[in-house]
């Protein structure tokens, strides 16, 4: 039975609690897309894909997700962890030397949950279209899911997968762009303008769907059942996310800055305060 949608929060609250908390002990990583993304992975990993238990590399008959953006490997871990891929003490071990939770995710320590080694921006899109026509020659019918940064599409190799994504009609995919708006150093628009995102994906003859409420559970997974139910109809699917860099931690909203930095003790202790677990679930 799938988590209702109080259930779904307080484990969304659960995984802010666990990206402060790793990034924090180590004094590294990636806070802000990670909480700007947690309420998408939550909703996708707990009620949207179609999983088997365990994990395997061929995924065959289920549903496939494929971090592009590998920065935000805090969030990643952490509903992983909290889906039942590994165990959620280990997220005591991120960042550490000879962990299996480095900070991109990498394929060679056999971490489950994992299909792919994301740290170079922009590679993700063309992985998942290859899984997805993997799918396609499989016969099997299930989805393959991507996320990616607004910033990342900065990136020249995403366009070449866009572009063949619609010629080759890869239509069992959904490519989800996190609209934040920010990056390491600052606005999309002050580094690179891009100007519509989605007026250059429906220029690529992609199907564009919008959320407008990216940082709500229920808006999720409204949109993105829609998007679900816009595939295999000839046209790779995009949603654009709109969301908060750092949401739920007010002091890492509205700004660039926690893209790449860890809070420290006071700051840790704030953020933990904002977001206290009523939920279950305890910390690792």
């Amino acid at each position: 039975m799938k988590p209702n949608t109080q259930q779904l929060n307080d484990l969304t609250i659960q995984v802010r609690r666990d990206i402060l908390r790793m990034v924090h002990a180590v004094n590294s990583g990636h806070p802000g897309g990670s909480l700007g993304c947690t309420e998408f992975l939550v909703a996708l990993y707990q009620n949207l894909m179609e999983r088997k238990e365990g994990f395997d590399m061929d995924g065959i008959g289920e549903d496939l997700f494929f971090l592009s953006n590998g920065h935000i490997s805090p969030v990643f871990y952490s509903v992983l962890a909290r889906s039942g891929y590994f165990p959620v003490s280990e997220l005591a071990t991120f960042r550490l030397i000879n962990s299996r939770l480095q900070g991109h995710p990498t394929t060679h320590d056999g971490l489950p949950g994992v299909r792919m080694a994301s740290g170079s921006l922009g590679q993700g899109l063309s992985v998942a279209i290859g899984a997805a026509q993997a799918k396609k020659l499989n016969n099997d019918n299930h989805i393959i899911y991507s996320l990616h940064g607004d910033g990342e599409l900065q990136e020249g190799q995403n366009w070449e997968a866009i572009m063949y994504a619609s010629a080759k009609k890869v239509d069992n995919i959904i490519a989800t762009v996190d609209l934040n708006g920010k990056q390491i150093d600052g606005s999309t628009d002050e580094v690179l303008n891009m100007g519509s995102i989605r007026a250059k994906f429906e220029a690529f003859d992609w199907e564009v769907l919008e959320i407008k409420e990216g940082n709500n559970i229920e808006a999720i997974i409204a949109g993105m059942t829609d998007a679900k139910s816009r595939t295999g109809k000839g046209k790779p699917v995009c949603v654009l996310l709109h969301t908060e860099m750092g949401n739920g931690v007010d002091f890492m909203m509205h700004t660039h800055a926690w893209h790449g930095k860890a809070p420290n003790d006071a700051q840790l202790e704030a953020a933990l305060t904002q977001n206290y677990n009523t939920g279950g679930q305890s910390d690792y």
